[in-house]
């Protein structure tokens, strides 16, 4: 158990049956009034995100996850197959623990995924991906009015501002974090 005056951002606890990931925290101190702990949280199970307050002394139970390096398979639409790289075990991961970082996933890229009681709840994405883009317009010299930037769909879906000189064929490195362009890793031409 932990207060919630200990809490910090990264902090997991479960409350009322969920597991919450603290995002921000902030105390405040109202005069001769009581204490109060807000807090942004992620429901680790769902991906909502809510505003919690707490006062300092309020308990909580705290929650520790299990962060395991896996592989991922293939997807069959409503769950994304991973495997353990240790014990070779293939967890079935719902589509909506990941939410929008399927278009993040390639076959064959290692992860951790955080589990907790056998359960996985959350998944750790390389700070960058080197994805293909399978369809961008040709730039053209001289077409900077849209400042000089084009959408690219890559393999995997995400569709992402890159500069002119990049086209179909080409593998970009993206931020996962940010899900921007970064560099042209190689070209096809």
């Amino acid at each position: 158990m932990i207060t919630a005056g200990d809490l910090r951002p990264g902090t997991v606890f479960e409350l009322d049956g969920n597991l919450y990931r603290v995002i921000t925290q902030s105390q405040t101190h109202l005069g001769r009034g009581s204490a109060t702990v807000r807090v942004k949280v992620r429901n680790l199970r769902t991906g909502a995100t809510v505003e919690r307050t707490f006062s300092p002394d309020e308990r909580l139970q705290d929650v520790r996850l299990e962060a395991r390096p896996m592989q991922y398979l293939y997807n069959d639409g409503d769950f994304y197959y991973f495997m353990d790289l240790e014990t070779y075990e293939q967890p079935a991961v719902p589509a909506s623990v990941l939410g929008d970082r399927v278009k993040f996933l390639k076959e064959g890229m290692t992860l951790e995924i955080a589990f907790y009681e056998s359960e996985p709840v959350e998944i750790e994405l390389p700070v960058t991906v080197e994805l293909e883009v399978t369809y961008t317009e040709p730039g053209f010299a001289g077409d900077t009015a849209q400042g000089a930037t084009k959408p690219a769909e890559t393999e995997t879906g995400l569709v992402v501002q890159v500069p002119l000189f990049v086209n179909s064929g080409d593998i970009i490195r993206v931020d996962t974090r940010t899900g921007q362009y970064l560099t042209r890793v190689s070209s096809k031409s």
